[in-house]
């Protein structure tokens, strides 16, 4: 049996799960929204807890595989309603990162994007180059990263997804604004990005052309973003492989740049990607690769 879990509203969780219908795989869907509708009953073990969704009973050690994109608890209803469904929830997200099923992703490998230094120095030690990075909140080493690189740019330090900016003149005006507040600042790297979907060994590529800083938050009147898909160089899709699994992640989106002068850059690995926009603009077959690997099939990772 393969779990889904999350909302069925959410896209990358609804092409998961069509896949599955396709491969005609036996799964159940845990919809976040109704959650409260639900029972779980906790065993002693990971093993013999007892699930009920949409009037079926169904024990946790029957459960093969699990894709889980846990979002925000839906807002409003019965104050009754919201407890039982943030219990459940709580128990069923901590359950995760216990049972001997194939989970993708457990929370506890997720961690590692909470702290994009951290994760930085992960992508460095598997063997990509990271942008010169400064972590400050000092108006006066920002001033001094600036001028020593000409070209900066600047995001949030967690996991929640931010907008990456370039600091410009206008920025030097208020940047005692951070003070209080650590910033993530990078050198600005020239070249093409590329996004990677990493599936168990399998490595899909997508090429993006864009006008835009962060192109994923283009101004559709004013910047263009177009997306195909790549053939990664065999080295280059074994270390993404290989960045995955060191970081306990069998689906990850990997945010790449390639230089002019060929030099593959690692920005940041996404450990619930929305892989649901690259397929949807590329062709690139994630979902069915994502559904494969929770139904068992596990492919051999590329030789180098």
């Amino acid at each position: 049996m393969i779990l889904f879990f999350g909302r069925r509203d959410d896209p990358p969780l609804a092409r998961a799960i069509r896949a599955a219908q396709e491969a005609g795989l036996w799964h159940l869907v845990i919809d976040q929204a109704r959650l409260a509708r639900y029972d779980l009953v906790a065993g002693t073990s990971a093993l013999d807890g007892l699930l009920t969704v949409e009037g079926m009973r169904l024990p946790l050690g029957d459960v093969a595989a699990v894709y889980a994109r846990p979002l925000d608890a839906v807002s409003g209803g019965d104050p009754a309603a919201r407890a039982r469904a943030a219990a459940f929830q709580e128990w069923f997200v901590g359950w995760l990162d216990t049972t001997p099923a194939v989970v993708v992703s457990r929370p506890c490998a997720m961690e590692s994007n909470s702290s994009k230094p951290y994760q930085a120095q992960l992508i460095a030690r598997a063997g990509f180059t990271v942008p010169e990075t400064l972590v400050s909140d000092d108006p006066d080493e920002i001033l001094a990263f600036r001028a020593e690189h000409g070209r900066i740019v600047y995001k949030s330090l967690s996991g929640i997804r931010s907008i990456v900016r370039e600091f410009t003149d206008a920025d030097e005006g208020r940047v005692h604004l951070v003070r209080g507040l650590p910033t993530q600042f990078q050198a600005y790297v020239a070249g093409q990005d590329v996004r990677v979907h990493v599936v168990g060994a399998q490595a899909f590529a997508a090429a993006v052309d864009s006008d835009a800083i962060d192109y994923r938050y283009a101004d559709p009147g004013r910047e263009s973003t177009r997306l195909a898909p790549l053939d990664l160089p065999t080295e280059t899709a074994r270390r993404c492989v290989d960045l995955a699994a060191s970081l306990g992640l069998p689906f990850a989106g990997i945010d790449l740049r390639r230089t002019p002068e060929g030099e593959w850059v690692c920005f940041e690995v996404n450990p619930m990607p929305a892989y649901s926009y690259y397929e949807s603009h590329t062709g690139l077959p994630i979902s069915a690769a994502l559904a494969a690997y929770l139904g068992g099939q596990r492919t051999v990772a590329p030789a180098v």
